[in-house]
């Protein structure tokens, strides 16, 4: 694969002032990225082992990932009994995740202030885009294809030119992004991302129990935060991601559904949920008490508001 340059590596590596700041101690919100300082690098297959060599630079000093996720929407529903929402709801995720396949991954990389890499002078966003999807062999939801060719995915140069999953899932293995409790995972209501992420990485399908589904989600993703989970808990909040984004007064920069800029609003309106709602200082206590609980599935499978212990 393509190594990167030191010169290029060293771009990465901007002054870090003294002193390891955690959330906990969050004092200011981060620069805010805009139209205009940054830019969404987009993976395909001709610059994948370059841009995953960068990311393994990045990741050692902006550990704090916001992910997300664009597949062909839920087509299918389980039958039978299930013992409460969570497990129906895991069964729901497991039929689709195993039939359906990934378009697109957006991966935000922060420090834990916030704060974006930046190359070239601007901050940088990747966005991974997968080939394998065929609009006339696979399954989908027409209404999720539709929102997706409405915000710029084009099939055709997916097809042409995208990431073969297969390939990926090899590579991500070895990247230092997973398997790593170092790494903290930011995301908004992401039983589904993370059930295609862990199909990519274990090359089979979803474990039959819920139980199982997150024994290995511990071990490749050590540290996750749901927002959605997280939201429970924040007062009035409430709604999807744009909803509670806006509600934080967190500004989208680039498309709407398409999984880079969706990773950045995630990333943004975490550390300003963080900033604003967790903390020594607050009701809540630290965020990192919310850690590995994803919204609607597990231990808040049963629906109810459970605050940790």
């Amino acid at each position: 694969g393509a190594i990167v340059k030191r010169a290029e590596r060293e771009k990465l590596r901007p002054a870090r002032s003294a002193g390891h700041l955690t959330m906990a101690t969050l004092t200011q919100p981060a620069a805010r990225p805009t139209a205009d300082n940054m830019v969404i690098r987009d993976v395909w297959a001709d610059n994948l082992e370059h841009e995953l060599e960068i990311i393994r630079a990045v990741v050692e000093q902006y550990p704090y990932i916001a992910m997300d996720t664009e597949f062909p929407g839920v087509v299918a529903r389980p039958v039978g009994t299930f013992k409460n929402s969570g497990e129906h709801q895991y069964q729901t995720l497991r039929c689709n995740v195993d039939m359906l396949k990934l378009i697109q991954l957006g991966l935000t990389f922060c420090d834990e202030n916030g704060n974006l890499p930046k190359i070239d002078d601007k901050y940088c966003v990747w966005q991974f885009n997968f080939r394998g999807f065929d609009l006339k062999e696979d399954l989908y939801a027409q209404d999720s294809i539709e929102l997706l060719k409405q915000s710029g995915i084009d099939f055709h140069v997916l097809e042409e030119r995208g990431v073969d999953i297969v390939y990926f899932g090899e590579l991500l293995m070895s990247s230092g992004i997973v398997l790593n409790d170092e790494v903290h995972w930011i995301t908004f209501h992401s039983g589904y991302d993370f059930g295609y992420l862990l199909k990519v990485l274990t090359c089979s399908a979803l474990p039959a129990t819920e139980n199982e589904f997150f024994e290995i989600l511990k071990l490749y993703f050590p540290c996750i935060y749901d927002m959605k989970y997280l939201m429970k808990f924040c007062g009035s909040l409430h709604g999807g991601l744009n909803k509670l984004a806006e509600q934080l007064d967190v500004e989208r920069v680039g498309p709407q559904h398409q999984a880079g800029s969706d990773s950045l609003l995630t990333s943004t309106t975490f550390f300003e949920l963080c900033h604003s709602y967790f903390g020594e200082n607050s009701d809540l206590g630290l965020v990192q008490k919310y850690v590995g609980i994803l919204y609607g599935l597990g231990v808040d499978g049963d629906g109810e508001a459970h605050r940790p212990p």
